[in-house]
């Protein structure tokens, strides 16, 4: 099994005194988010996990326990870092705090295991084509010898987006070539390896590689671990990543990105934090006697 605990929320970020206490005690339920009384429970012993793949804005609470968790279980880390102030990003560190922190992650666990993610990309008046290949200029320079790959994605316009940043400004295709184009010149002057996520563009010929960003591949080089030959499936259109488990909850990161899918709003968040308890086996509140609970089925991809 692969265990994404991220997916849903910045568990990293506000949780990550309750994940240590579900991977020390070896297992975590799962709330079903379509169907509420359904709640799947998943073992999470170093046997039965793969790898771990991190994902968030703020990795400095979880600094004190990576030798902990480096000693048991395979793992990866996808460091989200963009071009955003507070404006867009109320909740995440400076851009500079947050390189800072990516360093001493490196330090630690070593910059094959790292992504750096500039994404999602999007346009307004003041992120404008200039503005993000300047600052992702900048921020390549401080981070290339730190990092493994550079993933960078286009904002996708749902309706919520549209009703939370009406001051996005749509991009064309040529805009989006612009940006790649700009990006790829970038990284081969730093040395860096870059791929696209969730987007079923074409931009090889600016030196931009096609892939999934979490593939058995990426995670069996990282850790030296070999994999099965299998399909991913990926879990939406455009994505090539292998599938995963979660043990997250939406409309529970408090970041307040503007651009957020995972929340219906950011006030629903702080509201459903008020439930979180990190001595309880589930992200919110605990186990209902209504509750229909099942145990999870792990599929290993090791050879």
């Amino acid at each position: 099994m692969i265990l994404s605990p991220c997916g849903r929320t910045d568990t990293v970020q506000y949780y990550t005194p309750w994940l240590m206490k579900r991977l020390k005690e070896g297992y975590a339920y799962s709330r079903n988010p379509l169907f509420n009384n359904k709640v799947t429970k998943l073992d999470l012993t170093p046997e039965n996990v793969d790898c771990i793949v991190f994902c968030s804005k703020n990795y400095k609470p979880l600094l004190p326990h990576l030798d902990w968790i480096e000693e048991r279980y395979n793992t990866y880390y996808h460091y989200t870092i963009t071009a955003y102030g507070k404006e867009i990003e109320p909740g995440v560190p400076s851009n500079e705090d947050s390189m800072d922190t990516l360093i001493q992650l490196s330090k630690i666990v070593g910059k094959n295991k790292i992504a750096w993610r500039y994404d999602p990309i999007l346009f307004t008046k003041e992120y404008t084509l200039e503005k993000h290949l300047e600052s992702f200029e900048y921020m390549t320079k401080r981070l290339a010898p730190n990092v493994d790959r550079c993933i960078f994605s286009f904002v996708e316009m749902y309706k919520k987006l549209e009703t939370n940043m009406p001051e996005i400004i749509p991009f064309t295709d040529g805009d989006r070539k612009q940006i790649a184009e700009g990006i790829g010149s970038i990284v081969k002057k730093y040395g860096m390896y870059v791929q696209t996520c969730g987007t079923n563009g074409d931009y090889t010929e600016y030196g931009i590689h096609t892939s999934g960003c979490t593939t058995l591949d990426v995670l069996g080089n990282a850790n030296g671990v070999q994999f099965k030959d299998v399909i991913h499936k990926g879990s939406r259109q455009g994505c090539h990543c292998i599938e995963c488990r979660d043990i997250g909850a939406y409309d529970t990161c408090m970041n307040g990105c503007k651009y957020c899918y995972a929340n219906k709003t950011p006030q629903k968040a702080f509201e459903n934090y008020k439930l979180h308890d990190h001595e309880s086996p589930i992200m919110l509140g605990h186990i209902q006697t209504g509750d229909t609970v099942q145990e999870g089925k792990a599929r290993s991809f090791r050879k």
